[in-house]
């Protein structure tokens, strides 16, 4: 048993002189890595607080040129964010109009007989035959007659009561006509069935709103039921662009704000348009909001269906610090950078971090404008602070946690080993 201790420790010592050698030879021999000795560090405190205690790194300029060292001073000023969101052209809701008959009928012509058709206000779009208008046109030519035949005779109906008859037959004249136009017949053949006397077979229906005709749902001779939609009809001079938002830049999109459109049918080309409306819900599936942006459309270019890419800038801050992306070292728990003191040596220090834009990453915390600090390599940096820990927490200057006493090579006098019972002096 004592030969095979005997063996397992002289295989520690040459392994720990190992460690030290490689140490040495990465570090150079000037020894940069410790200062001061390298002794008073309990191993087992140092796993405990788990490298939370980085010590400040020194460099020559040879090292920091071989590892590729870089700095970055800390900025004061304004940081935006670059938003870039995917959208799609859409109808301007607001200008949708349907065209719905509010009697039932028949269609007998079609004036508008395609999709896509554009058509202006007040165009005819087709006419429709309707027992109910044809009743309504008889009332209309009955009153028309009644108040001319009373407006005739003047004063020989009788006085107040030929008054009264005489201002009956108008409201009735009006009445007739009123129930006309709130079927959609237009004024002008409204007095033209008056002036013929005769009631028209077929009355037209008109646009209400130009536009273009996006939706047709007849044909000659279809039969119509109040409340049925024959046509849709568009106004495409203003439409929108409804892009979806990554949940974590929602809090940057503000209505009012104005943003650039491209277009992949329009290369090389933008448009300008506002955010006019946020959703107020998010997408649980793709975890994106939606927003609305209103363009401008008067050569009819942007169609509905088409692909956009919507970008703006919001400002993360308008005054404040930020530093390179690159210099934060996050652990998950906490964000540390190394600053550059007056003496050249490279300190760690934890901040706090904020918003993140580009390549820069806001500071509330933790730095001062004007300080340099390390902006590439930092990791290296890191890795040489956690050995320079290391070699402290090795102790091989004086005893540390139970170690005796380390040899000037590296080797250990005595470990502690508990010393074999004397029943087995003899092995």
């Amino acid at each position: 048993m004592t030969t095979r201790k005997q063996i397992l420790i002289s295989a520690g010592i040459v392994g720990a002189a190992a460690v030290v050698l490689a140490i040495f030879a990465v570090t150079g021999p000037a020894g940069e890595v410790a200062e001061g000795g390298m002794g008073g560090h309990d191993h087992a405190a140092m796993l405990a607080a788990g490298g939370d205690e980085l010590r400040p790194v020194r460099l020559d300029p040879e090292g920091a040129r071989r590892i590729g060292l870089a700095y970055a001073m800390v900025e004061y000023g304004p940081l935006l964010s670059t938003v870039r969101v995917v959208g799609v052209v859409s109808f301007d809701e607001t200008r949708l109009v349907d065209v719905s008959p509010r009697v039932e009928g028949w269609a007998e012509e079609l004036y508008v007989d395609f999709t896509g058709a554009p058509v202006r206000r007040g165009e005819p779009l087709l006419a429709l035959y309707s027992p109910v208008l044809v009743a309504a046109q008889e009332e209309l030519i009955l009153a028309r007659r009644l108040a001319d035949e009373l407006a005739g005779a003047g004063g020989d109906t009788g006085g107040a009561a030929g008054g009264r008859a005489a201002e009956n037959a108008r409201e009735l004249l009006e009445a007739a006509r009123r129930r006309l136009a709130y079927w959609d017949i237009a004024a002008d053949q409204i007095e033209a069935i008056e002036r013929s006397g005769a009631p028209q077979r077929a009355l037209v229906l008109r646009a209400p709103a130009g536009g273009l005709v996006v939706e047709k749902n007849v044909v000659r001779g279809s039969r119509v039921l109040p409340g049925t939609s024959l046509y849709r009809i568009a106004d495409l001079s203003r439409v929108w662009v409804e892009g979806e938002v990554f949940e974590k830049d929602l809090g940057l999109v503000r209505v009012g704000r104005r943003v650039r459109v491209s277009l992949d049918a329009y290369p090389g080309r933008g448009f300008e348009g506002t955010v006019t409306y946020i959703h107020p819900t998010l997408s649980p599936e793709s975890r994106t909001g939606r927003i609305r942006v209103e363009l401008p459309n008067p050569d009819l270019q942007l169609k509905p269906g088409m692909y956009a890419n919507l970008t703006f800038e919001a400002p993360i801050h308008q005054e404040g610090l930020h530093i390179p992306r690159s210099a934060v070292l996050t652990t998950g728990t906490r964000s540390v950078v190394f600053v550059r003191a007056s003496d050249g040596s490279l300190v760690p220090r934890e901040i706090t971090v904020g918003g993140a834009a580009g390549g820069h990453v806001e500071v509330l915390a933790g730095l001062a404008a004007g300080e340099v600090v390390v902006s590439s390599a930092n990791f290296l940096v890191d890795a040489e602070s956690n050995l320079g820990m290391a070699l402290d927490g090795m102790d091989m200057d004086g005893p540390a946690g139970g170690h005796e006493q380390h040899g000037a090579a590296g080797g250990h006098a005595d470990h502690g080993t508990p010393a074999a019972p004397s029943t087995h002096a003899g092995h």
